[in-house]
């Protein structure tokens, strides 16, 4: 395919390769009873992301003398498929909690508050593909809301190859492709270092590349859009006072 056909190729949403889901929206701040909390709408994805901490480790002997006890509990409930889904946690949802608990852990300084404990909620209440980077995007906000020490933002999105083409923020649709490719990715652009990096599909080394350079330019611009959500927070709050 040349460069032109590239840049001319439509998506089955209408979109162009290199572009988020409409609406891509996040906002901060959005659960009152919470510390710090988020949510992030991409296309028809929607999760919300609650921080509770730190705050007193239960059971006491769990508590880590130098650093806090991170956990990551994320949950798609009942409704959000199409499908309804039995309540609770199962094997994917424990796996994917394990994931961004593992991403965060490069963000947040840990050893700024020892014996204690930091708890982060992720709830999908509509799938549509991407939840894991959506509900990584969206602790990564409530995190810096509740004011937890962090060396920065973490954007996250899943790039792939769809019918051949390398595309950006997967839909279901997409993603449902016959031999189509899901790459999660988060990363951190002040460092330029990736925090996470998953593939369901089977491609080669130099779409990896592709799809990497692609998915870096996507992080970007939902890095920009993490920033403005807190700063409309904030901007609100001081209003208010």
């Amino acid at each position: 395919m040349t460069k032109k056909q590239k840049d001319e190729f439509v998506r089955i949403d209408g979109r162009k390769r290199d572009e988020l889901r409409k609406p891509y929206i996040i906002e901060a701040g959005v659960i009152s009873k919470a510390d710090g909390s988020a949510m992030v709408q991409s296309g028809k994805t929607i999760v919300f992301a609650a921080v509770y901490g730190p705050r007193k480790v239960i059971p006491k002997h769990l508590e880590d003398q130098e650093k806090a006890l991170l956990r990551v509990r994320y949950n798609m409930i009942t409704f959000s498929v199409p499908d309804r889904k039995k309540p609770g946690p199962d094997k994917r949802s424990m796996e994917i909690s394990k994931v961004i608990e593992h991403a965060l852990r490069r963000v947040v300084f840990l050893e700024d508050y020892p014996r204690t404990a930091i708890d982060v909620y992720l709830e999908v209440v509509q799938a549509d593909a991407g939840t894991r980077v959506a509900a990584l995007t969206a602790a990564s906000v409530a995190l810096a809301d509740a004011g937890i020490h962090m060396r920065d933002l973490l954007p996250a999105v899943a790039v792939g190859r769809v019918n051949g083409e390398i595309v950006l923020d997967l839909n279901k649709e997409e993603e449902d492709v016959e031999n189509a490719v899901d790459l999660p990715f988060a990363y951190l652009p002040s460092t330029d270092e990736v925090v996470l990096l998953q593939m369901d599909g089977i491609t080669d080394v130099d779409e990896i590349h592709e799809m990497i350079e692609l998915a870096k330019k996507g992080c970007i611009e939902i890095y920009k859009l993490q920033k403005r959500a807190l700063q409309r927070k904030y901007e609100r709050y001081l209003i208010n006072e």
